[in-house]
């Protein structure tokens, strides 16, 4: 569109580019690339039975250039030109033989085998806690994943570590600076947003949070949790401990003593965490079979109390709040 009023019209100028290695490339690169796709997985994800000397045919109707692998009769070789950005992989070849066959043209045959779908052990676990915690009087909510920095830590009177949460490289606005490790900061702001609602207001979310893991390929992981929240004229720590049992009579799993060695189960400890009131807080503790190593295995899967004046002032709010936070993935 603007070429025609450059001193050269409709030509392009190449790039030269030195990279840190001292390596130079020129840009753009209009070689064609190199790929390669199986004449066995093009004829089975098409039904068709095509040999390979058909199937370069097709591909050069699609203006590809295509030609049998000297080494294996089973590979076609595909010199894709600089305006096919658009493949990328072996099934975009596939693609391109089923276009230029034409698709009213493949074999219409049910398949081999008949696949049945089925929620993920966690999703299926999931809905069966949000029903329950329906079905006790609560409310669900969905914040946004994302939250300040501020709101994820210091509102929260936690400390940032540098290890813990995903901060985004270049956050657009400062709300949306770090994915959440705590559902807790999206429900008080959810609570700030109704404070004119009748109490007790009483909410709850089951979603997953974020945390960094460099022994994952994408440095990351999720986790599923559950955070409820009762806000009244009183704390409500009993309601909120009684929503802890009745949770855990859903996922069966029975209340024990710390020293019970030889049981499965939960049990609770004094708690200190600044986000809580001092002394009017807990941690929720789980002794369960570790699927992966098969051992019994004990762990800190959440905790729960009366929130911290300082977190109710940094939201806003002026109503006794009872909080409580589950990692529900030991569960499954």
């Amino acid at each position: 569109m603007f070429s025609e009023y450059c001193a050269e019209p409709f030509s392009i100028e190449p790039v030269e580019i030195v990279y840190p290695d001292n390596t130079v490339k020129f840009f753009p690169n209009l070689e064609p690339r190199k790929a390669s796709a199986k004449v066995d997985y093009i004829n089975s994800c098409t039904g068709l039975e095509l040999p390979g000397e058909e199937i370069c045919r097709l591909l050069n109707r699609m203006s590809l250039d295509a030609k049998i692998s000297a080494e294996d009769s089973n590979e076609v070789l595909v010199n894709v030109p600089p305006t096919r950005w658009d493949i990328l992989h072996a099934c975009d070849i596939m693609e391109d033989v089923a276009i230029s066959y034409g698709y009213d043209n493949l074999p219409k045959k049910m398949p081999n085998v008949n696949t049945f779908a089925s929620a993920l052990p966690l999703n299926k676990l999931s809905d069966h806690v949000r029903k329950e915690v329906a079905m006790a009087g609560f409310t669900e909510v969905a914040p946004l994943i994302l939250c300040s920095h501020d709101e994820n830590f210091k509102f929260l009177n936690r400390a940032d570590d540098s290890k813990t949460a995903i901060q985004l490289a270049n956050p657009k606005t400062a709300e949306y600076q770090v994915v959440r490790t705590s559902l807790l900061p999206g429900i008080l702001k959810t609570l700030n947003s109704n404070k004119k609602l009748p109490l007790p207001i009483k909410v709850f979310e089951v979603s997953d949070v974020g945390y960094k893991d460099e022994t994952r390929d994408r440095r990351s992981r999720n986790e599923r949790h559950l955070c409820a929240t009762y806000t009244s004229k009183t704390s409500g720590f009993e309601i909120i401990h009684g929503l802890l049992d009745r949770v855990m009579t859903m996922l069966s799993t029975s209340r024990i003593h710390k020293n019970d060695t030889d049981k499965l189960g939960y049990w609770i400890e004094e708690a200190v965490d600044s986000t809580y009131f001092p002394g009017r807080s807990a941690y929720i503790f789980l002794r369960y079979i570790c699927p992966e190593t098969n051992t019994r295995k004990a762990r800190r899967v959440g905790s729960f109390g009366v929130l911290h004046p300082l977190v109710l002032e940094n939201f806003e709010l002026s109503n006794p709040t009872t909080a409580i936070e589950l990692n529900l993935e030991p569960f499954v």
